[in-house]
């Protein structure tokens, strides 16, 4: 039997851990010569998976004479090369950014010595829980499963073109597939949902294991220079997660593109669904931060308690020696009283002004940015370049 792990001994233990570096895909992948024990070959990954969601329908729709035509074609259905050739890749490429930029932040709660030496063991408990989950080869084939399920259906009644198109023959009884739309709706369509399915557990993840260190006693310090008692590094998650909104909007982007070219719908007929994405990426991003919302106003209310209680004290004896003259024949320019009385009123402030969320608008914007920028070249639909020129030189000059 292995000795009791001492506190000491957990500190000394790295934080070794990954959202993405385990799970079956990711073991498949290793055996593949896909990946390395880092994510390496990152480039093979996307070459073999887009071209195995994409080559195979370009070459069946050129037998079947689909490629070129005056119908969506292949080579004119935008939202299948934009989904294949330019999301994909992004999700893949996500897999490195989250890698590298979440492991530091689990580290800042240890290093920063924001775990208590006695809630450390929870700490590593919540780690090594969130570790299983992310291996477990029961819930990657449950998302291979509803892939195949409710993905399909999903695909066929909400995302595919009801027109005739290359993948499908729209008739009154509904679609009839060609070989090509077999294998789109049989392979490439469940290869991208499984990967984005796979984010989204990776995200629920990351959730559970945020909510458990957030029931953590913290040693949060009100006047933190961050405004969020020492964890406002958490507000950069953006900056792993980013990539996967912008996969996303990119992929929305293209499929209004597609409504409005092939089926006559106009831009201004989505825009619930562009500020619903923009919002409800937001929302998946940076909602679960607000786990960390009862610890900061704990904080900031007992900061602001304590130093009231230290200012009060501390003007009243202000008061009574400059004021009221009790320091009489001492010189009041130079003394380190009004410095220190300075400081005292700059610290509380900083404790007033500390947020109840761990992140402010320099995250909140570039993140609604990511998810609106793909959209905004689709404004050329209802408005010509030069009009946009034009009115964006009359709002500046």
């Amino acid at each position: 039997m292995s000795p009791p792990r001492t506190v000491r001994s957990i500190l000394l233990e790295p934080i070794d851990f990954s959202l993405v570096l385990g799970g079956p895909l990711f073991q498949l992948f290793r055996r593949a010569h896909l990946s390395g024990p880092a994510l390496e070959l990152l480039h093979r990954r996307v070459l073999v998976l887009s071209l195995l969601a994409w080559l195979p329908p370009a070459i069946l729709s050129a037998i079947e004479g689909h490629l070129l035509g005056p119908q969506l074609s292949f080579v004119h259905d935008v939202e299948s090369h934009v989904r294949f050739l330019v999301a994909l890749p992004i999700l893949i490429l996500a897999e490195v950014v989250v890698h590298r930029r979440l492991k530091p932040l689990l580290k800042g709660f240890v290093e920063r010595e924001l775990v208590t030496e006695a809630e450390l063991p929870k700490f590593y408990a919540a780690i090594e829980k969130a570790l299983r989950a992310r291996n477990s080869k029961w819930l990657e084939v449950a998302l291979m499963l509803f892939a195949y399920t409710g993905g399909q259906w999903l695909w066929r009644t909400r995302v595919a073109v009801g027109t005739h198109s290359w993948y499908a023959i729209s008739t009154a009884s509904g679609l009839h597939l060609t070989n090509a739309g077999h294998y789109y709706g049989l392979v490439s369509i469940p290869i991208f949902q499984f990967i984005i399915l796979r984010w989204y557990l990776r995200l629920a993840i990351w959730y559970i294991l945020l909510w458990r260190i957030s029931r953590l006693n913290l040693r949060l310090v009100p006047t933190h220079p961050d405004r969020a008692g020492g964890i406002g590094f958490l507000g950069s998650t953006w900056q792993a997660f980013g990539l996967i909104g912008l996969a996303q909007s990119t992929l929305l982007a293209s499929l209004i593109a597609c409504r409005i070219y092939y089926q006559g719908q106009s831009l201004m007929s989505f825009k619930v669904s562009i500020a619903a994405l923009a919002g409800l990426f937001l929302l998946a991003i940076l909602g679960p931060l607000t786990m960390f919302t009862p610890c900061l106003f704990r904080t900031k209310r007992e900061g602001l308690m304590e130093y009231g209680a230290l200012a009060t004290d501390y003007v009243a004896c202000f008061d009574k020696k400059w004021v009221r003259r009790g320091g009489k024949g001492e010189g009041i320019l130079g003394s380190s009283d009004i410095q220190s009385l300075a400081d005292l009123g700059s610290s509380y402030a900083m404790v007033r002004e500390m947020r109840l969320v761990p992140f402010g608008l320099d995250d909140v914007i570039p993140l609604a940015g990511v998810a609106v920028v793909p959209v905004l070249p689709l404004l050329l639909t209802v408005m010509p370049l030069d009009e946009i020129v034009a009115h964006l030189l009359k709002t500046v000059f």
